[in-house]
């Protein structure tokens, strides 16, 4: 799979982390720790699921103030250990084929000192994908959600 950035179709956040890769790899692959984080406030992970390999799944439900609950299935494609996860909506659990699904995440994790570089890449089929994820909040979801992370990897 190409690291390749294509500002046509994908979106993306990087930040240098001041949390150990290590730390950052269990708060991303352990449920009970990405329903502490993950959504950005004041939504919450009401529910998470993780079947940590190639063809598993990654199900969590963000749920906003109003109660409203969003649930999201996808598949875990590649899994580096603590380096690197790549997941998408685009297939079920099994690599079923799924309907509704628009995008592939990847989450890179570089060691820098102390820190760590967390590269999010959200890739899209359609430009049209690409701007509704945008017009979502991808940029500032994320900004809060890597803040988040910077505030709970301490409780790892």
């Amino acid at each position: 799979m190409s690291d390749a950035l294509d500002p046509e179709f994908d979106l993306m956040v990087e930040r240098v982390v001041p949390v150990s890769a290590e730390r950052a790899w269990i708060a991303w692959t352990e449920p009970e720790h990405v329903r502490r984080w993950y959504a950005p406030a004041p939504g919450e992970i009401s529910e998470c699921e993780i079947d940590l390999r190639p063809g598993g799944i990654f199900r969590f439900v963000p749920r906003q103030p109003d109660g409203t609950e969003n649930p999201i299935t996808c598949c875990y494609l590649e899994i580096v250990p603590f380096r690197r996860l790549v997941w998408t909506n685009a297939l079920r659990p099994g690599y079923r084929p799924a309907l509704d699904g628009f995008f592939t995440a990847v989450m890179t994790l570089e060691p820098v000192g102390d820190a760590t570089r967390c590269r999010a890449v959200a890739m899209h089929g359609t430009k049209e994908d690409r701007a509704q994820h945008e017009a979502m909040g991808f940029h500032d979801g994320w900004g809060t959600v890597l803040d988040q992370l910077v505030a709970f990897a301490p409780s790892i």
